[in-house]
């Protein structure tokens, strides 16, 4: 069957195909915004927009349920827009194609060759679904949806203090049923810029064209624990190696394209003297074949591409090529530090996550994580270091805090509890190494009682995303069975 729209809860799953047909990546929400506005304003529903772009609609206690603490729903619109490179796909303009898979016996549903969307299209759509049903039991209710949270957590930074009223928050943007989440990791980004020095290409140069393909990419902060290949550092380590050993010079670099993102591909042109070419293809195949060897229980689908294309006439300078690849095989990637205190979860890690030639500039883009404002500043200081050595300029930007754990919150143990009834087991309680609003929310709101839940959805932020439609009914049932056991107000 092709339709998700079979799926139970019908209304969440017919919601999120409706979601998935309306373009809305990063930074251009407005289509599905319209749309949200459109369909709470033909229920009867109170819906504002503030200046930033975010929504809030609210909809009165049920029957009996008036004395309850208000609760928040929170979701983001937006989506990470990350496609294979044989899709042709615009993320500004095309519907993504949700699929229906199965594994173990059990239903997914991914996209075809896209992101799906999941994160947190999932969460919008029970959001709605909440907002629309009948028989669902609540106190007075306030559905909260952001712009931009995979992109900048625009809409976050931008929330007004006293434009909402309720006392509890949940977040739907947690992607492993069975887990509660009660923390979350900071993080800031960086930008190192190079100027480029450029020379002549000399006559018996031959022109090429590499890149590095087949990764499986994946979330920066919730995979990055996961051992996946980088694609831009596996590309630089090689070129860098060449440069040393051969006559060679680049005259492009490119990789990624989502500093929240792990890169899952990557390309450089260059230029060889004549002489020399079979000897990189020699170096080339021997690379290749032993990062597909070494990489071969996380990665088994590496390929790397060698064409000539058309000739160059100018190429960078030797000097500007050494100190921009040497920075980049030196920058660090990947987890920094586990945590000390909650077992199995990253403290500090850092995603080498954006390459790009602009002209007479090269970029290098970093997104840095950590559960503590001091390890984030850490790496940010090394990072620093290492790019200003190198003869960069670097700045960092849209910091956001972490979300800190509250040991006492009243509503992680309704939750808790709830789940413990209806499932008979006892979910975990975990801080995720991944940038929820929460912390964000805490400034304007500092008041509010906060939880993230949601069901299983694997490998955001790569064209594998998918997620499992069982979990998402489990956590269908458990949102509506905590909306029932609110706290009554003070």
């Amino acid at each position: 069957m092709s339709s998700i729209s079979h799926f139970q809860p019908q209304t969440l799953w017919q919601i999120f195909e409706q979601i998935c047909a309306i373009p809305h990546p990063s930074k251009h929400e407005q289509q599905l915004s319209a749309w949200i506005q459109s369909w709470a304003q033909t229920r009867g529903f109170d819906v504002k927009e503030d200046t930033v772009g975010n929504l809030l609609i609210t909809k009165p206690a049920t029957a009996g349920m008036e004395d309850r603490k208000g609760v928040i729903l929170q979701a983001h619109m937006d989506m990470v827009p990350q496609k294979n490179a044989d899709n042709d796909h615009d993320f500004l303009t095309d519907a993504i194609t949700p699929l229906i898979i199965e594994e173990d016996g059990a239903p997914w549903v991914t996209a075809d060759g896209t992101t799906l969307g999941a994160d947190n299209g999932i969460g919008l759509a029970s959001t709605l679904a909440i907002l629309a049903s009948d028989d669902v039991a609540h106190g007075p209710l306030e559905a909260l949806l952001t712009i931009d949270e995979e992109a900048g957590m625009t809409g976050a930074f931008g929330l007004a203090p006293n434009w909402l009223q309720g006392d509890i928050l949940i977040n739907t943007d947690s992607e492993q049923e069975g887990e509660i989440y009660m923390g979350c990791a900071g993080g800031i980004d960086g930008n190192a810029r190079f100027p480029l020095q450029f020379e002549p290409v000399k006559p018996d140069y031959q022109a090429f064209n590499l890149s590095l393909s087949g990764l499986k990419g994946g979330h920066s902060g919730v995979d990055i624990h996961l051992g996946r290949a980088n694609a831009c550092k596996l590309l630089v380590r090689f070129l860098l190696t060449m440069s040393e050993k051969y006559d060679f010079h680049l005259t492009e670099l490119n990789g990624g394209s989502l500093r929240n993102a792990i890169p899952r591909e990557a390309d450089a042109s260059f230029v060889i003297a004549q002489s020399q070419v079979n000897s990189l293809k020699q170096d080339l195949a021997d690379y290749l074949a032993t990062i597909q060897t070494n990489l071969q229980s996380v990665e088994n689908s590496i390929d790397m591409l060698l064409i000539s294309p058309e000739t160059f006439e100018q190429c960078w300078s030797n000097n500007c090529q050494t100190a921009i690849l040497r920075a980049l095989n030196a920058c660090p990637n990947g987890v920094i530090r586990m945590s000390d205190d909650i077992e199995g979860v990253v403290e500090t890690s850092i995603n080498l996550g954006v390459l790009r030639t602009k002209g007479t500039r090269f970029e290098a883009m970093t997104l840095t994580r950590s559960l503590h404002d001091d390890g984030r500043l850490e790496v940010q200081t090394m990072v620093e270091s290492l790019f200003k050595l190198a003869g960069a300029d670097i700045t960092f930007s849209g910091a956001y805090p972490g979300w800190k754990p509250d040991t006492s919150s009243a509503i992680m143990n309704v939750v808790r509890d709830t789940y413990v009834k209806l499932f008979d087991t006892t979910p975990e309680v975990m801080v995720i190494h991944a940038g929820l609003e929460c912390g964000l929310f805490k400034t304007a709101y500092p008041q509010w009682d906060m939880v993230s839940i949601g069901p299983t959805i694997k490998f955001p932020h790569s064209p594998d995303e998918k997620v499992d439609v069982t979990s998402v009914g489990q956590y269908w049932q458990l949102l509506v069975a905590v909306l029932n056991n609110t706290p009554c107000k003070n």
